[in-house]
């Protein structure tokens, strides 16, 4: 087994008491390191700017012995015990010879030239015989600065901030009265006024700016309110804080009734226009439906249909998002696709060549593409994996025993306070543990939805040693005694083979997440279908022999999903994308027939008979079987297949995605029937993934289901969100991002779909 060690020890011994008292002063000094940095930070005590920590080596072991506080003023070292009282006494009370050094003269400040001030000059200005003014005591000094934010960090009042001035003046005229006389009237005031104005600056607004400045960020503001699709609310728009934000910045305030009104309809229109425009100057597209059944990776139901149209070009426009309330029957889909179709393509239906849909009920879209028959209606590639994940939990009994098992030693040790203690003590020798063991609900296993159970096995394989130490200990084998499930457990944690299980489904259910996070990065079209399916069965293949696990059930569960999901498109797409040409001995470059079965080269002449007119169908075909025998000039097959590195992955990828379907268009246009064929194939995407929704947005989209006035500003949201999406090809969801950057994805710890998407993964 790979990763779990099964050697049974003794457990954890006791440290020593020299250890728990260095493990004491690191924490001490940490913690007071910790305490400090939030200070400087504005968070805390002012004294710390002027106290930093100090581990004191013992210089016989060279091992931390004491915390101590040092001045960073003077060099005086201090004890750690209270740094309130040393900054009191060494700081306040004038014990520190360089603190006094600090306060800045408020003469160095820029110079302040409110009415105000102007006024207590020409008040306190005394006169005199010789017809010259002389300097008021406020000329005589200068001053400290006396803001809040100083006096509070210098651990001041504003008494003690008056007297200080006096005190570091070193001025002692006989004439200077600091009682209320007329003769300091101007230092007061001036003081007074100097407060007034720094405790203005908190509040004043931002410089002024044009009104083509405030036009642009508020569109600015609103496109990325749009963009946001619900990660942002509208309420969030009138928050205190975001309305002084505002302010400080010179912009007005604004109402979330701005951002549903105009602004929400003019956006709208803007990204619908460019949209209908792309989807005109196509000469064919394929339309991806999303959203109909439950989203089994995610959250729970989708309450939208979101439609997305492929264009030949590679690029996606969104069409439009569809409210569907709840389960959707089959009838229903047929009836919005047919609707759907005809609203894209008007009296010219031909234009739209296929479907690709993430679930459908009944023969939806089977029935479509029998009454078109230029239609190719394929279901998604993602849902064809992770039904068949469905498929093992389902029908391999190696996945529910090992389900059972870990579900008995979660709850044990979940519900059992006796026993959970144990999980504490080694917690306390340092052990790290996350928490209790995920258990998922009593109605959710691998055949419903595989990501619960994964997260409670992820959790039992990370504490194996954890659990196999426990066991061990005596007061678990005294729990034994008394409780019968707590033996199993016990027995249980201590077989080989249980462990063996247990990393052989967690292995195989990461290996199928892996292949289907790489199928929504990459986004495969169909004529990678056939090539997707035999790498899963190799490295399937691979697994059984690694952890000694009969093929033939294994095999049988993947054959069965695969005829379920395949179609002949998949065939007829693989052999006319020049992509694939194989070289002969004879330096041919032809298509590669000799990896499809019989009744896969029967599905292709099946299919190229039904996707032309019943007129060209012979020629189509004899067609085929000049391509089979010609295959393409070498120079156009090698050019088709040079491959570059990605960049962002590190990835070989192919140069130019679209030169399959190029070549098809230019280089053979002898095959006249054929060649509209492959172009029509060599573009359809496997996937209907596309725009996710905000989740906490979509709950806000099914709250006003039954508002007409709510669900059309929430479509145009959605719409623009989507559009603005897809020009960046930005497939993933807020939250996706979002737990990716805090080290977790829906509470497991497989690869991420992003870690691919950024080459992190390879």
């Amino acid at each position: 087994m790979a990763d779990v060690n099964v050697n049974l020890v003794d457990p954890i011994s006791s440290p020593s008491g020299e250890d728990m008292a260095v493990k004491a002063v690191h924490k001490r000094y940490e913690g007071l390191v910790a305490v400090r940095t939030k200070a400087i930070k504005g968070k805390g005590a002012w004294y710390w700017t002027h106290l930093q920590p100090i581990l004191i080596q013992n210089p016989e072991t060279n091992v931390p012995k004491a915390v101590k506080l040092k001045c960073t003023l003077c060099d005086a070292s201090f004890s750690a015990s209270n740094p309130s009282r040393t900054a009191t006494e060494h700081l306040k009370r004038g014990t520190c010879p360089n603190f006094g050094s600090l306060l800045r003269p408020i003469s160095q400040l820029p110079p302040l030239a409110s009415p105000s001030s102007q006024n207590h000059r020409k008040r306190s200005s005394p006169q005199t015989g010789s017809g010259t003014g002389t300097s008021s005591s406020s000329q005589q000094f200068g001053l400290v600065n006396t803001s809040p934010r100083f006096c509070g960090e210098m651990g001041y009042s504003p008494v003690q901030t008056a007297q200080a001035i006096v005190t570091h003046t070193g001025l002692n005229q006989q004439h200077l009265v600091l009682s209320g006389g007329k003769e300091d009237l101007g230092a007061l005031a001036m003081l007074e006024d100097s407060v007034k104005r720094l405790k203005s600056l908190k509040g004043s607004p931002g410089p002024a700016l044009s009104k083509d400045q405030v036009d642009s960020a508020f569109n600015l503001l609103a496109d990325w309110f749009y963009e946001s699709c619900g990660t942002v609310t509208l309420s969030s728009l009138e928050h205190p804080k975001f309305k002084a934000f505002l302010n400080q910045v010179g912009l007005p305030a604004v109402s979330r009734k701005d951002f549903v009104g105009e602004k929400l309809d003019s956006k709208f229109e803007e990204a619908r226009m460019e949209s209908e425009a792309r989807i005109r100057d196509a000469a064919f597209f394929q339309v991806s439906s999303d959203g109909w059944g439950r989203d089994i990776c995610k959250y729970g139901e989708d309450p939208v249909i979101k439609f997305i149209v492929n264009l030949p070009n590679g690029t996606n426009v969104f069409h439009k998002a569809v409210y569907k309330g709840g389960l959707v029957p089959s009838e229903y889909a047929e009836e919005v696709l047919r609707e759907t179709i005809k609203g894209l393509c008007g009296n010219v239906v031909q234009r739209c060549v296929g479907i690709v849909g993430d679930k459908y009920k009944g023969k939806a879209l089977r029935n479509l593409e029998i009454q078109n028959h230029w239609m190719v209606n394929l279901s998604c590639q993602i849902h064809g994996f992770i039904s068949l994940l469905k498929d093992f939990g389902r029908e391999l009994p190696l996945f529910k025993t090992v389900t059972d098992n870990c579900l008995k030693i979660a709850n044990l040790f979940n519900s059992k306070s006796q026993i959970r203690n144990h999980f504490r003590k080694f917690r306390s020798h340092g052990v790290e543990l996350a928490g209790l063991i995920r258990v998922p609900s009593a109605d959710c296993n691998l055949s419903k939805n595989y990501g619960p159970v994964i997260a409670m096995l992820e959790d039992i394989l990370s504490y194996a040693r954890i659990l196999q130490l426990i066991v061990l200990d005596d007061s678990y084998k005294v729990s034994c005694i008394e409780d019968p499930v707590a033996k199993e457990v016990a027995e249980m944690i201590q077989d080989v083979g249980f462990w063996n299980n247990v990393e052989a489904v967690h292995s195989l259910v990461k290996l199928i997440k892996e292949m289907t996070d790489d199928i929504e990065v990459e986004r495969p079209l169909v004529g990678q279908c056939l090539l997707l399916w035999e790498e899963l069965r190799a490295k399937v293949k691979d697994w059984c022999a690694k952890f000694s696990i009969a093929e033939g059930p294994i095999e049988k569960i993947i054959n069965t999903r695969f005829k379920r999901n395949y179609h002949p498109a998949w065939s007829a797409a693989f052999v006319l994308d020049p992509l694939y040409l194989v070289r002969d001995a004879s330096g041919k470059y032809l298509p590669p027939f000799k990896r499809l079965t019989h009744d896969q080269e029967k599905d292709i002449d099946k299919l190229i008979t039904r996707l032309v007119p019943r007129e060209e169908a012979p020629t189509a075909l004899m067609e085929l079987m000049k391509w089979r025998s010609e295959g393409l000039d070498p120079l156009y097959a090698q050019a088709v297949q040079v491959k570059q590195r990605d960049p962002v992955t590190g990835r070989m990828k192919i140069a130019n995605p679209q030169s399959s379907r190029l070549v098809w268009e230019t280089c053979l246009k002898e095959f006249k029937s054929l060649g509209k064929i492959a172009v029509r194939l060599l573009f359809l995407q496997a996937t209907s993934c596309g725009f996710k929704c905000n989740w906490s947005f979509m709950r806000w989209v099914s709250l006003q289901g039954h508002s007409r006035v709510g669900m059309d500003r929430a479509q145009r949201m959605i719409f623009i969100a989507a559009h603005a999406k897809l020009e960046k090809r930005d497939f993933s969801s807020d939250e996706e991002k979002d737990a990716e950057m805090l080290g977790t994805a829906n509470g497991q710890t497989m690869y991420s779909v992003q870690e691919k998407r950024d080459g992190k993964g390879q």
